[in-house]
């Protein structure tokens, strides 16, 4: 009896050893949150790889007002230019193009900060709610801002330029700047891509350095609560604005107008200061494309 005793007691201490190795085998197939270590069988085997989802989040303020303009003579691109931010690195990585170069800071006054929220299989800029202050001086601004870099300046040459936008009529202001390098006044010369008016017609904006400004503005609504794709397309005589891949408006641009400044380019807002045109809702795939 004994004898029988000891040894049902080796053959129970097994059993539940290989439950728990049981249990424990499951659990490395359990997939993890979004932006955090995520556990998958490898194909050739039980043995599991890491995939590192890009993580959401607050994005950290570089500071609260841009930087100096770096001073010299003021250059165009030399050839071939293509930029194109997805933002899918995911906070704590740099702002940067899909080559990690042409790095953009976040910029904010008055608590104005800028999220990465999940946007399809990727993430999205999401800007500061439109604010409903009384006075617009408090209201929280953030915008992106590179520095000087010659390069996106496409003189005469060819250019294309936009963004995906998603937007809804409370976002809506009179101003709100989806892209832009420069200014349209003061000679400095400009492009820029915008939601302007409460009707959320979108825009597309060439300055050169003379006073004319030449804009293309469909009678579309793109604040529906729906992403939508725009673009800005400078032929050889023409600014043709896209919605959705299609051409919905366009206006003549004489040959000769030329596109160069010394400004950054800013994505949201003309600057983090009052009076910006501070953009609200969410924006992705910003592209510069010059030449070609």
């Amino acid at each position: 009896m004994r004898h029988s005793c000891r040894r049902a007691l080796p053959i129970g201490t097994l059993s539940a050893a290989l439950v728990l190795a049981w249990v424990l085998s499951l659990s490395q197939y359990t997939p993890s949150e979004a932006g955090v270590a995520d556990t998958t069988p490898t194909p050739s085997g039980p043995a599991a790889s890491t995939i590192i989802r890009p993580a959401p989040g607050f994005l950290d303020n570089a500071g609260a007002f841009s930087m100096p303009v770096a001073p010299g003579r003021i250059r165009t691109a030399g050839g071939p230019f293509i930029v194109h931010y997805d933002f899918d690195d995911g906070v704590g990585h740099p702002i940067a193009d899909a080559t990690g170069s042409h790095e953009l800071r976040p910029l904010g006054q008055n608590g104005g900060v800028l999220r990465l929220v999940p946007q399809g299989a990727g993430l999205a800029v999401a800007y500061p709610d439109r604010c409903t202050l009384l006075r617009e001086r408090d209201c929280p601004r953030a915008i992106l801002e590179g520095t000087r870099d010659d390069s996106f300046n496409p003189g005469q040459r060819l250019l294309r330029y936009g963004a995906s936008i998603l937007m809804t009529h409370a976002d809506l202001a009179d101003g709100a700047n989806v892209l832009q390098k420069g200014y349209s006044v003061g000679g400095v010369s400009q492009y820029k891509l915008q939601v302007d008016h409460r009707q959320g017609h979108p825009s597309c904006v060439i300055a050169g350095q003379r006073a004319r400004i030449y804009r293309a503005e469909p009678w579309i609504d793109v604040a529906d609560g729906a992403w939508h794709d725009l673009e800005c397309r400078r032929t050889v005589d023409r600014l043709v604005m896209f919605v959705d891949g299609a051409p919905r408006a366009s206006v003549p641009v004489p040959p000769q107008v030329s596109i160069a400044n010394a400004e950054p380019l800013r994505i949201g807002g003309k600057g983090p200061g009052q009076g910006n045109d501070q953009f609200a809702g969410e924006i992705d795939d910003v592209f510069v494309h010059i030449g070609g």
